[in-house]
């Protein structure tokens, strides 16, 4: 049986006899979701998995049968006293998840905020409040998964039992939809977008999908195991946020003025930057060569100059071109109109 397997289940049992005074082995088989294996001896194996993993459970026979239960005073922790500062992350943590209202993980995170508001003091609520106030967070554009949450429901359940997923995916590169089987490796969080990163049957290899433009989506009976070799983080490694590519080394040299707030970013993790005389900087990181680099480069308009590669600097020429073309025909148009 799989390991990932083995710990839904034993996560289900948890969720199960911390909401109750205490179940027979029988009626914990009966209130188990369906897919769960329907066998006594699973679920006391599971039991005993987690008395071994530390979770204080209770057996007790009553009435002549023998109930399970969690230890009193562990289903309901006593009121924490939460440092300002506690406070102060719990609040920041739920205002960085806000891209992922109406999801699991949000649902989750409001579920623990209101039950840690009910144990704390008035004061300390109160200061809760006051933090919002004086401490805000932007998490600056982001994509909304309210409307999503089946498909991420479902993708996590695949990844967890490795199971490979069916569904029907728009390509924003070559504008069509295509269907796709794709093993789920992972979810990956990043610049304000959730994306499912796994092997692509159609491609052959590993790809990057993003979660809004899945439809459709199934788990098959088919299971797969991940490569031993597969490092997420050296997958995504070279993307300056998304967007995979042929690894290039970029130099851009920033004016004075745009310097002085870009040299205290982290815009990638190989950046390598140099302080000039002049109040300027040199910067140096190696990316993939994508849109995204040429749309990066030129968020800094005037700022930055391209010292190489040559590729780079043409691509954003062109694209600099079409947008003063596509200006000029905006202003046509209104013209004409007017």
């Amino acid at each position: 049986m799989p390991r990932n397997d083995q710990l839904i289940r034993q996560w289900t049992l948890l969720q199960l006899l911390e909401s109750s005074r205490g179940f027979t082995l029988d009626e914990i088989v009966e209130r188990l979701p369906s897919d769960y294996p329907k066998h006594g001896r699973t679920v006391r194996r599971d039991l005993e998995a987690l008395e071994a993993a530390g979770f204080p459970l209770i057996n007790e026979r009553i009435e002549g049968r023998v109930r399970w239960r969690l230890m009193d005073g562990f289903r309901q922790i006593p009121a924490m006293s939460f440092s300002p500062t506690e406070l102060m992350a719990l609040v920041i943590s739920r205002s960085l998840l806000r891209p992922l209202a109406g999801t699991e993980i949000q649902t989750a995170l409001d579920s623990a905020m209101a039950k840690a508001s009910r144990l704390l003091p008035a004061a300390s609520i109160d200061y809760v409040q006051q933090i919002q106030n004086v401490f805000a967070v932007g998490i600056g554009p982001h994509k909304t998964y309210r409307e999503h949450r089946q498909t991420i429901d479902r993708l996590t359940e695949a990844i967890a039992k490795k199971r490979t997923v069916q569904m029907r995916y728009y390509s924003a590169s070559r504008l069509r939809m295509t269907r796709r089987e794709v093993d789920p490796y992972r979810l990956w969080y990043a610049s304000g977008g959730l994306y499912l990163v796994g092997y692509c049957h159609l491609r052959k290899e590993p790809r990057m999908f993003a979660v809004e433009r899945m439809h459709a989506v199934t788990i098959t009976d088919h299971p797969y195991q991940m490569p031993l070799g597969f490092d997420l983080e050296a997958f995504v490694q070279d993307a300056l946020t998304v967007m995979r590519g042929r690894p290039i080394e970029v130099e851009l040299r920033f004016d004075k003025a745009t310097a002085a707030w870009a040299k205290d970013r982290i815009w990638h993790p190989t950046q390598k930057i140099t302080l000039l005389k002049s109040g300027g900087m040199l910067m140096t990181l190696t990316v993939a060569d994508s849109r995204e680099v040429v749309g990066w480069v030129l968020s800094f308009g005037s700022g930055v100059h391209i010292v190489g590669p040559e590729s780079l600097r043409t691509a954003v020429k062109t694209e600099s071109r079409r947008i003063l073309l596509g200006c000029r025909q905006a202003a046509v148009e209104r013209s004409l109109h007017h």
